[in-house]
Protein backbone atom coordinates (compact mmCIF):
# COMPACT_ATOMS: atom_id res chain seq x y z
CA UNK A 1 0.00 0.00 0.00
CA UNK A 2 2.97 2.32 0.55
CA UNK A 3 3.77 2.14 -3.15
CA UNK A 4 0.16 2.99 -3.99
CA UNK A 5 0.17 5.96 -1.65
CA UNK A 6 3.37 7.28 -3.26
CA UNK A 7 1.69 7.05 -6.65
CA UNK A 8 -1.32 8.93 -5.33
CA UNK A 9 0.97 11.67 -4.05
CA UNK A 10 2.53 12.02 -7.49
CA UNK A 11 -0.92 12.28 -9.12
CA UNK A 12 -2.13 14.83 -6.58
CA UNK A 13 0.95 16.99 -7.11
CA UNK A 14 0.47 16.84 -10.86
CA UNK A 15 -3.18 17.83 -10.52
CA UNK A 16 -2.25 20.65 -8.17
CA UNK A 17 0.20 22.00 -10.73
CA UNK A 18 -2.52 21.93 -13.39
CA UNK A 19 -5.05 23.62 -11.15
CA UNK A 20 -2.68 26.31 -9.93
CA UNK A 21 -1.79 27.03 -13.54
CA UNK A 22 -5.44 27.65 -14.36
CA UNK A 23 -6.79 31.15 -14.07
CA UNK A 24 -9.37 31.97 -11.43
CA UNK A 25 -12.60 32.18 -13.40
CA UNK A 26 -14.29 29.90 -10.90
CA UNK A 27 -14.86 32.47 -8.17
CA UNK A 28 -18.06 31.60 -6.29
CA UNK A 29 -20.81 34.22 -6.10
CA UNK A 30 -24.32 34.16 -4.66
CA UNK A 31 -27.30 34.78 -6.97
CA UNK A 32 -27.78 38.46 -7.74
CA UNK A 33 -31.54 37.94 -7.37
CA UNK A 34 -33.99 35.15 -6.52
CA UNK A 35 -37.46 35.49 -8.05
CA UNK A 36 -40.17 33.01 -7.05
CA UNK A 37 -43.43 32.69 -9.00
CA UNK A 38 -45.12 29.83 -7.14
CA UNK A 39 -48.42 29.78 -9.02
CA UNK A 40 -48.94 26.13 -8.01
CA UNK A 41 -48.65 27.04 -4.32
CA UNK A 42 -46.38 24.13 -3.42
CA UNK A 43 -43.18 25.83 -2.24
CA UNK A 44 -42.17 26.94 1.26
CA UNK A 45 -40.59 30.25 0.32
CA UNK A 46 -39.29 30.83 3.85
CA UNK A 47 -37.11 27.77 3.31
CA UNK A 48 -36.53 28.06 -0.43
CA UNK A 49 -35.28 31.62 -0.80
CA UNK A 50 -32.58 31.53 1.94
CA UNK A 51 -31.40 28.13 0.67
CA UNK A 52 -31.06 29.39 -2.92
CA UNK A 53 -29.38 32.59 -1.76
CA UNK A 54 -26.67 30.46 -0.14
CA UNK A 55 -25.93 28.56 -3.37
CA UNK A 56 -22.73 29.66 -5.08
CA UNK A 57 -22.59 30.19 -8.87
CA UNK A 58 -19.48 30.70 -10.99
CA UNK A 59 -20.87 33.94 -12.46
CA UNK A 60 -23.44 36.48 -11.17
CA UNK A 61 -26.77 34.86 -12.02
CA UNK A 62 -30.43 35.76 -11.60
CA UNK A 63 -32.40 32.71 -10.45
CA UNK A 64 -36.11 32.47 -11.25
CA UNK A 65 -38.36 29.70 -9.92
CA UNK A 66 -41.70 29.07 -11.61
CA UNK A 67 -44.33 26.49 -10.61
CA UNK A 68 -47.48 25.67 -12.53
CA UNK A 69 -50.31 23.16 -12.10
CA UNK A 70 -50.67 21.50 -15.48
CA UNK A 71 -51.45 18.09 -16.88
CA UNK A 72 -49.26 15.22 -18.08
CA UNK A 73 -50.02 16.25 -21.67
CA UNK A 74 -48.82 19.85 -21.21
CA UNK A 75 -45.59 21.22 -22.67
CA UNK A 76 -43.91 22.87 -19.68
CA UNK A 77 -41.51 24.77 -21.97
CA UNK A 78 -44.49 26.45 -23.64
CA UNK A 79 -46.10 27.30 -20.29
CA UNK A 80 -42.89 28.87 -18.96
CA UNK A 81 -42.55 31.01 -22.10
CA UNK A 82 -46.21 32.10 -21.92
CA UNK A 83 -45.78 33.10 -18.28
CA UNK A 84 -42.57 35.02 -19.01
CA UNK A 85 -44.14 36.92 -21.90
CA UNK A 86 -47.22 37.90 -19.88
CA UNK A 87 -45.74 38.48 -16.43
CA UNK A 88 -41.94 38.74 -16.59
CA UNK A 89 -40.90 40.11 -20.01
CA UNK A 90 -37.51 40.95 -18.49
CA UNK A 91 -36.78 37.21 -18.55
CA UNK A 92 -36.64 37.41 -22.37
CA UNK A 93 -33.87 38.95 -24.50
CA UNK A 94 -34.51 42.34 -26.19
CA UNK A 95 -35.04 40.66 -29.58
CA UNK A 96 -37.62 38.31 -28.07
CA UNK A 97 -35.88 35.18 -29.39
CA UNK A 98 -33.85 33.98 -26.41
CA UNK A 99 -33.86 33.96 -22.64
CA UNK A 100 -32.23 37.04 -21.09
CA UNK A 101 -28.51 36.95 -20.38
CA UNK A 102 -27.50 36.09 -16.82
CA UNK A 103 -30.77 34.22 -16.18
CA UNK A 104 -31.43 30.67 -14.92
CA UNK A 105 -35.07 29.54 -14.69
CA UNK A 106 -36.05 26.40 -12.78
CA UNK A 107 -39.63 25.30 -13.47
CA UNK A 108 -41.87 22.69 -11.84
CA UNK A 109 -45.28 21.26 -12.69
CA UNK A 110 -46.21 19.12 -9.64
CA UNK A 111 -49.51 17.90 -11.11
CA UNK A 112 -48.37 17.17 -14.67
CA UNK A 113 -45.11 15.82 -13.17
CA UNK A 114 -42.68 17.89 -15.27
CA UNK A 115 -39.46 19.72 -14.39
CA UNK A 116 -37.72 22.21 -16.69
CA UNK A 117 -34.53 24.29 -16.87
CA UNK A 118 -33.96 27.40 -19.00
CA UNK A 119 -30.92 29.69 -19.39
CA UNK A 120 -29.76 32.85 -21.06
CA UNK A 121 -27.26 32.40 -23.89
CA UNK A 122 -24.35 33.29 -21.59
CA UNK A 123 -25.49 30.70 -19.04
CA UNK A 124 -26.60 27.83 -21.27
CA UNK A 125 -25.33 24.28 -20.86
CA UNK A 126 -25.61 21.18 -23.02
CA UNK A 127 -28.83 19.17 -23.29
CA UNK A 128 -27.14 16.37 -21.34
CA UNK A 129 -26.26 18.80 -18.54
CA UNK A 130 -29.82 20.18 -18.48
CA UNK A 131 -31.02 16.60 -18.00
CA UNK A 132 -28.45 16.21 -15.22
CA UNK A 133 -29.86 19.28 -13.44
CA UNK A 134 -33.43 18.00 -13.77
CA UNK A 135 -32.47 14.51 -12.62
CA UNK A 136 -30.96 15.97 -9.42
CA UNK A 137 -34.46 16.98 -8.30
CA UNK A 138 -36.56 14.04 -9.44
CA UNK A 139 -36.15 11.63 -6.53
CA UNK A 140 -37.31 14.35 -4.13
CA UNK A 141 -40.14 15.40 -6.45
CA UNK A 142 -41.38 11.81 -6.62
CA UNK A 143 -41.75 11.99 -2.82
CA UNK A 144 -43.60 15.34 -3.19
CA UNK A 145 -40.72 17.21 -1.54
CA UNK A 146 -41.20 20.19 -3.83
CA UNK A 147 -39.07 22.73 -1.97
CA UNK A 148 -36.12 20.41 -1.32
CA UNK A 149 -36.26 19.11 -4.89
CA UNK A 150 -36.18 22.65 -6.27
CA UNK A 151 -33.16 23.52 -4.13
CA UNK A 152 -31.38 20.33 -5.24
CA UNK A 153 -31.99 21.14 -8.91
CA UNK A 154 -30.78 24.73 -8.58
CA UNK A 155 -27.72 23.58 -6.65
CA UNK A 156 -26.83 21.17 -9.46
CA UNK A 157 -27.40 23.95 -11.97
CA UNK A 158 -24.94 26.16 -10.10
CA UNK A 159 -22.35 23.39 -10.35
CA UNK A 160 -22.71 23.13 -14.14
CA UNK A 161 -23.53 26.64 -15.41
CA UNK A 162 -20.33 28.44 -16.52
CA UNK A 163 -18.32 25.59 -15.04
CA UNK A 164 -14.54 26.25 -15.38
CA UNK A 165 -12.83 23.91 -17.81
CA UNK A 166 -10.73 22.32 -15.09
CA UNK A 167 -13.88 21.27 -13.22
CA UNK A 168 -15.60 19.77 -16.23
CA UNK A 169 -16.29 16.07 -16.39
CA UNK A 170 -14.30 15.75 -19.62
CA UNK A 171 -11.20 17.31 -18.07
CA UNK A 172 -11.43 15.25 -14.91
CA UNK A 173 -11.93 12.02 -16.84
CA UNK A 174 -8.98 12.78 -19.11
CA UNK A 175 -6.78 13.68 -16.16
CA UNK A 176 -7.59 10.52 -14.27
CA UNK A 177 -7.08 8.35 -17.34
CA UNK A 178 -3.64 9.87 -17.77
CA UNK A 179 -2.95 9.34 -14.09
CA UNK A 180 -3.08 5.60 -14.68
CA UNK A 181 -5.15 2.66 -13.59
CA UNK A 182 -3.18 2.14 -10.40
CA UNK A 183 -3.83 5.66 -9.14
CA UNK A 184 -7.50 5.38 -10.04
CA UNK A 185 -7.82 2.19 -8.06
CA UNK A 186 -6.07 3.72 -5.08
CA UNK A 187 -8.20 6.86 -5.24
CA UNK A 188 -11.34 4.76 -5.38
CA UNK A 189 -10.10 2.85 -2.35
CA UNK A 190 -9.64 6.13 -0.47
CA UNK A 191 -13.07 7.39 -1.48
CA UNK A 192 -14.75 4.18 -0.35
CA UNK A 193 -13.00 4.41 3.00
CA UNK A 194 -14.00 8.07 3.42
CA UNK A 195 -17.64 7.33 2.57
CA UNK A 196 -17.64 4.35 4.94
CA UNK A 197 -16.13 6.46 7.72
CA UNK A 198 -18.79 9.14 7.24
CA UNK A 199 -21.53 6.49 7.26
CA UNK A 200 -20.14 5.02 10.48
CA UNK A 201 -20.23 8.38 12.21
CA UNK A 202 -23.80 9.07 11.11
CA UNK A 203 -24.97 5.70 12.39
CA UNK A 204 -23.18 6.25 15.71
CA UNK A 205 -24.79 9.69 16.06
CA UNK A 206 -28.21 8.15 15.33
CA UNK A 207 -27.57 5.44 17.90
CA UNK A 208 -26.35 7.94 20.50
CA UNK A 209 -29.56 9.98 20.26
CA UNK A 210 -31.77 6.95 20.83
CA UNK A 211 -29.49 5.40 23.47
CA UNK A 212 -29.42 8.67 25.42
CA UNK A 213 -33.23 8.84 25.44
CA UNK A 214 -33.51 5.25 26.66
CA UNK A 215 -30.89 5.74 29.39
CA UNK A 216 -32.53 8.87 30.77
CA UNK A 217 -35.96 7.18 30.90
CA UNK A 218 -34.78 3.78 32.13
CA UNK A 219 -36.10 4.05 35.68
CA UNK A 220 -39.44 5.48 34.55
CA UNK A 221 -39.75 2.73 31.92
CA UNK A 222 -39.38 0.05 34.60
CA UNK A 223 -41.98 1.75 36.80
CA UNK A 224 -44.43 1.96 33.87
CA UNK A 225 -43.90 -1.69 32.98
CA UNK A 226 -44.63 -2.68 36.57
CA UNK A 227 -48.18 -1.32 36.38
CA UNK A 228 -49.26 -2.49 32.91
CA UNK A 229 -52.22 -4.88 33.45
CA UNK A 230 -51.21 -8.41 32.46
CA UNK A 231 -54.89 -9.29 32.08
CA UNK A 232 -55.07 -7.04 29.02
CA UNK A 233 -54.40 -8.79 25.69
CA UNK A 234 -52.35 -5.84 24.50
CA UNK A 235 -50.74 -5.26 27.88
CA UNK A 236 -49.56 -8.86 28.14
CA UNK A 237 -47.95 -8.71 24.70
CA UNK A 238 -46.19 -5.43 25.46
CA UNK A 239 -44.94 -6.96 28.72
CA UNK A 240 -43.65 -9.93 26.74
CA UNK A 241 -41.56 -7.48 24.71
CA UNK A 242 -40.45 -5.78 27.93
CA UNK A 243 -39.09 -9.01 29.43
CA UNK A 244 -36.11 -8.76 27.10
CA UNK A 245 -35.81 -4.97 27.44
CA UNK A 246 -33.00 -4.95 30.01
CA UNK A 247 -31.01 -7.63 28.22
CA UNK A 248 -31.37 -5.71 24.96
CA UNK A 249 -30.33 -2.52 26.76
CA UNK A 250 -27.23 -4.31 28.06
CA UNK A 251 -26.47 -5.48 24.51
CA UNK A 252 -26.92 -1.93 23.20
CA UNK A 253 -24.57 -0.68 25.92
CA UNK A 254 -21.94 -3.17 24.82
CA UNK A 255 -22.37 -2.10 21.20
CA UNK A 256 -22.10 1.54 22.26
CA UNK A 257 -18.82 0.83 24.03
CA UNK A 258 -17.50 -1.00 20.96
CA UNK A 259 -18.33 1.70 18.41
CA UNK A 260 -17.04 4.51 20.62
CA UNK A 261 -13.73 2.67 20.97
CA UNK A 262 -13.20 2.70 17.19
CA UNK A 263 -10.43 4.92 15.88
CA UNK A 264 -10.42 6.83 12.59
CA UNK A 265 -8.93 3.93 10.64
CA UNK A 266 -11.35 1.43 12.15
CA UNK A 267 -14.31 3.64 11.21
CA UNK A 268 -13.31 3.22 7.56
CA UNK A 269 -14.00 -0.53 7.69
CA UNK A 270 -17.17 -1.98 6.14
CA UNK A 271 -17.29 -4.48 8.99
CA UNK A 272 -17.45 -1.66 11.53
CA UNK A 273 -20.09 0.18 9.49
CA UNK A 274 -22.28 -2.89 10.02
CA UNK A 275 -21.43 -2.76 13.73
CA UNK A 276 -22.40 0.93 13.92
CA UNK A 277 -25.66 0.20 12.12
CA UNK A 278 -26.42 -2.62 14.57
CA UNK A 279 -25.89 -0.20 17.45
CA UNK A 280 -28.13 2.45 15.88
CA UNK A 281 -30.89 -0.05 15.06
CA UNK A 282 -30.86 -1.67 18.49
CA UNK A 283 -30.98 1.70 20.26
CA UNK A 284 -33.80 2.92 17.99
CA UNK A 285 -35.81 -0.22 18.72
CA UNK A 286 -35.41 0.32 22.47
CA UNK A 287 -36.29 4.01 22.14
CA UNK A 288 -39.54 3.10 20.41
CA UNK A 289 -40.32 0.36 22.94
CA UNK A 290 -39.92 2.52 26.03
CA UNK A 291 -42.40 5.01 24.55
CA UNK A 292 -44.84 2.16 23.93
CA UNK A 293 -44.44 0.90 27.50
CA UNK A 294 -45.26 4.37 28.80
CA UNK A 295 -48.30 4.71 26.52
CA UNK A 296 -49.56 1.20 27.35
CA UNK A 297 -49.48 2.01 31.04
CA UNK A 298 -51.29 5.33 30.55
CA UNK A 299 -53.94 4.09 28.11
CA UNK A 300 -54.77 0.68 29.57
CA UNK A 301 -54.97 2.07 33.12
CA UNK A 302 -56.79 5.24 31.96
CA UNK A 303 -54.23 7.45 33.66
CA UNK A 304 -54.53 11.23 33.40
CA UNK A 305 -52.32 11.19 30.32
CA UNK A 306 -54.39 8.58 28.43
CA UNK A 307 -55.64 11.09 25.78
CA UNK A 308 -52.05 11.86 24.79
CA UNK A 309 -51.21 8.15 24.70
CA UNK A 310 -54.30 7.46 22.58
CA UNK A 311 -53.38 10.24 20.16
CA UNK A 312 -50.02 8.56 19.64
CA UNK A 313 -51.77 5.29 18.78
CA UNK A 314 -53.91 7.12 16.23
CA UNK A 315 -50.99 9.07 14.74
CA UNK A 316 -49.84 6.46 12.15
CA UNK A 317 -53.43 5.93 10.96
CA UNK A 318 -54.14 9.65 10.78
CA UNK A 319 -50.92 10.15 8.82
CA UNK A 320 -52.02 7.51 6.32
CA UNK A 321 -55.46 9.07 5.91
CA UNK A 322 -53.96 12.53 5.44
CA UNK A 323 -51.57 11.25 2.78
CA UNK A 324 -54.16 9.46 0.65
CA UNK A 325 -55.16 12.42 -1.53
CA UNK A 326 -51.57 13.24 -2.43
CA UNK A 327 -51.01 9.58 -3.28
CA UNK A 328 -54.06 9.52 -5.54
CA UNK A 329 -53.10 12.83 -7.19
CA UNK A 330 -49.75 11.47 -8.31
CA UNK A 331 -49.12 11.10 -11.99
CA UNK A 332 -50.16 7.53 -12.84
CA UNK A 333 -51.82 7.39 -9.40
CA UNK A 334 -55.17 6.33 -10.98
CA UNK A 335 -57.04 8.89 -8.88
CA UNK A 336 -60.27 8.44 -10.89
CA UNK A 337 -60.43 4.66 -10.50
CA UNK A 338 -62.91 2.61 -8.49
CA UNK A 339 -60.20 1.62 -6.02
CA UNK A 340 -59.37 5.31 -5.49
CA UNK A 341 -63.03 6.04 -4.80
CA UNK A 342 -63.05 3.23 -2.23
CA UNK A 343 -60.00 4.72 -0.52
CA UNK A 344 -61.55 8.19 -0.34
CA UNK A 345 -64.80 6.79 1.04
CA UNK A 346 -62.89 4.81 3.64
CA UNK A 347 -60.89 7.89 4.63
CA UNK A 348 -64.01 9.99 5.23
CA UNK A 349 -65.67 7.20 7.20
CA UNK A 350 -62.53 6.57 9.26
CA UNK A 351 -62.18 10.22 10.27
CA UNK A 352 -65.69 10.01 11.72
CA UNK A 353 -64.87 6.68 13.37
CA UNK A 354 -61.82 8.18 15.10
CA UNK A 355 -64.03 10.83 16.68
CA UNK A 356 -66.51 8.16 17.83
CA UNK A 357 -63.80 5.92 19.30
CA UNK A 358 -62.23 8.82 21.18
CA UNK A 359 -65.58 9.96 22.55
CA UNK A 360 -66.40 6.38 23.53
CA UNK A 361 -63.14 6.11 25.46
CA UNK A 362 -63.71 9.42 27.21
CA UNK A 363 -67.25 8.43 28.21
CA UNK A 364 -66.15 4.87 29.15
CA UNK A 365 -68.57 3.32 26.66
CA UNK A 366 -65.69 1.30 25.21
CA UNK A 367 -62.55 -0.07 26.85
CA UNK A 368 -59.01 0.74 25.71
CA UNK A 369 -58.74 -2.83 24.36
CA UNK A 370 -61.89 -2.36 22.28
CA UNK A 371 -60.57 0.94 20.94
CA UNK A 372 -57.31 -0.73 19.93
CA UNK A 373 -59.25 -3.59 18.32
CA UNK A 374 -61.20 -1.13 16.21
CA UNK A 375 -58.03 0.70 15.25
CA UNK A 376 -56.43 -2.61 14.24
CA UNK A 377 -59.43 -3.51 12.09
CA UNK A 378 -59.41 -0.10 10.41
CA UNK A 379 -55.69 -0.22 9.63
CA UNK A 380 -56.06 -3.76 8.30
CA UNK A 381 -58.90 -2.64 6.05
CA UNK A 382 -56.80 0.28 4.77
CA UNK A 383 -54.02 -2.18 3.97
CA UNK A 384 -56.44 -4.25 1.88
CA UNK A 385 -57.68 -1.18 0.02
CA UNK A 386 -54.13 -0.03 -0.69
CA UNK A 387 -53.22 -3.47 -2.01
CA UNK A 388 -56.27 -3.34 -4.29
CA UNK A 389 -55.24 0.11 -5.51
CA UNK A 390 -51.67 -1.08 -6.08
CA UNK A 391 -53.11 -3.59 -8.54
CA UNK A 392 -54.99 -0.79 -10.31
CA UNK A 393 -51.87 1.38 -10.54
CA UNK A 394 -49.77 -1.47 -11.87
CA UNK A 395 -52.40 -2.39 -14.44
CA UNK A 396 -52.63 1.24 -15.58
CA UNK A 397 -48.91 1.92 -15.86
CA UNK A 398 -47.34 -1.35 -16.96
CA UNK A 399 -47.39 -2.09 -20.69
CA UNK A 400 -46.18 -5.67 -20.46
CA UNK A 401 -46.32 -8.59 -18.05
CA UNK A 402 -42.63 -8.05 -17.36
CA UNK A 403 -43.21 -4.42 -16.33
CA UNK A 404 -46.15 -5.44 -14.15
CA UNK A 405 -44.02 -8.07 -12.46
CA UNK A 406 -41.23 -5.53 -11.88
CA UNK A 407 -43.61 -3.03 -10.27
CA UNK A 408 -45.25 -5.74 -8.16
CA UNK A 409 -41.84 -6.87 -6.89
CA UNK A 410 -40.97 -3.30 -5.85
CA UNK A 411 -44.31 -2.94 -4.05
CA UNK A 412 -43.80 -6.24 -2.22
CA UNK A 413 -40.23 -5.31 -1.30
CA UNK A 414 -41.40 -2.02 0.21
CA UNK A 415 -44.31 -3.69 2.04
CA UNK A 416 -42.19 -6.49 3.42
CA UNK A 417 -39.44 -4.13 4.57
CA UNK A 418 -36.84 -6.20 2.71
CA UNK A 419 -35.18 -3.26 0.96
CA UNK A 420 -31.87 -3.31 2.81
CA UNK A 421 -30.85 0.02 1.29
CA UNK A 422 -33.37 1.74 3.53
CA UNK A 423 -32.78 2.49 7.18
CA UNK A 424 -34.85 0.38 9.57
CA UNK A 425 -37.63 2.27 11.32
CA UNK A 426 -39.79 1.38 14.31
CA UNK A 427 -43.35 2.52 14.83
CA UNK A 428 -43.65 3.71 18.45
CA UNK A 429 -47.21 2.47 18.93
CA UNK A 430 -48.85 -0.42 20.74
CA UNK A 431 -50.08 -2.01 17.49
CA UNK A 432 -46.68 -1.45 15.88
CA UNK A 433 -45.06 -3.32 18.77
CA UNK A 434 -47.56 -6.14 19.13
CA UNK A 435 -47.74 -6.95 15.41
CA UNK A 436 -44.91 -7.47 12.87
CA UNK A 437 -43.82 -4.43 10.85
CA UNK A 438 -45.28 -5.86 7.63
CA UNK A 439 -48.80 -6.25 9.11
CA UNK A 440 -49.98 -2.88 7.84
CA UNK A 441 -49.51 -1.50 4.31
CA UNK A 442 -49.01 2.22 4.94
CA UNK A 443 -49.28 5.13 2.52
CA UNK A 444 -45.56 5.83 2.95
CA UNK A 445 -44.79 2.22 2.04
CA UNK A 446 -47.11 2.43 -0.97
CA UNK A 447 -45.39 5.63 -2.14
CA UNK A 448 -41.96 4.07 -1.73
CA UNK A 449 -42.88 0.98 -3.73
CA UNK A 450 -44.78 3.02 -6.31
CA UNK A 451 -41.93 5.49 -6.90
CA UNK A 452 -39.31 2.76 -7.10
CA UNK A 453 -41.51 0.68 -9.39
CA UNK A 454 -42.22 3.56 -11.79
CA UNK A 455 -38.55 4.57 -11.78
CA UNK A 456 -37.46 1.00 -12.52
CA UNK A 457 -39.92 0.66 -15.39
CA UNK A 458 -38.99 4.07 -16.83
CA UNK A 459 -35.31 3.15 -16.66
CA UNK A 460 -36.05 -0.08 -18.49
CA UNK A 461 -38.02 1.80 -21.15
CA UNK A 462 -35.51 4.61 -21.56
CA UNK A 463 -36.75 8.16 -22.04
CA UNK A 464 -36.03 11.68 -23.14
CA UNK A 465 -36.88 15.30 -22.65
CA UNK A 466 -38.80 18.01 -24.50
CA UNK A 467 -36.93 20.95 -26.03
CA UNK A 468 -39.53 22.77 -28.18
CA UNK A 469 -41.80 25.63 -27.06
CA UNK A 470 -45.04 24.45 -28.69
CA UNK A 471 -47.24 26.15 -31.25
CA UNK A 472 -47.42 29.41 -29.30
CA UNK A 473 -43.64 29.68 -29.04
CA UNK A 474 -43.27 30.97 -32.58
CA UNK A 475 -39.63 31.50 -33.54
CA UNK A 476 -38.43 31.55 -29.92
CA UNK A 477 -35.29 29.41 -29.56
CA UNK A 478 -34.05 30.01 -26.04
CA UNK A 479 -31.92 27.37 -24.36
CA UNK A 480 -34.13 25.07 -22.30
CA UNK A 481 -35.83 21.72 -21.94
CA UNK A 482 -38.14 19.75 -19.65
CA UNK A 483 -38.69 16.14 -18.67
CA UNK A 484 -41.06 14.00 -16.63
CA UNK A 485 -40.58 12.51 -13.17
Amino acid sequence: MGSIMRRIAVVVLALAALLVGAAAPGTAVAPVAVIVADTAGVLDQNTLVPAVERIQFYEPTRVAVFTYNGTPADNLNEQVLKFARSTHPEWISPDGQKWADGLFIFALDPVGRHVGTYMGEDRKVSLEQRSDIQDASKELFRDAQWTDGTVAGIRRGAELINQPWYRSTAFLVTTWVLAGTAALGAAAWLIVRAVTRSGCRKQIERGDRSYSNVSMDLEVTELNAGTIPESSRYGSQVLEKHRTFLSKYAAATELSNQVHALGKRALSSRKNLKLARRFADSAAELDALDDVISDSNALLNRADTWPTAWDRQLAPFRKDLAGLEQLLAKRHGQGDSATATALRSFRDESLRDIERWTAGLAERRITPEEALDRLYSARSRLSELLENHAGTVIQGFARTDREARLMREQMETAHGGTDHRRQRTYEPSILGTVYPSYTFFSVATFNSGFNTGVSSVNSARGGGGTTGYGSSGGSFSGSGSSSSF
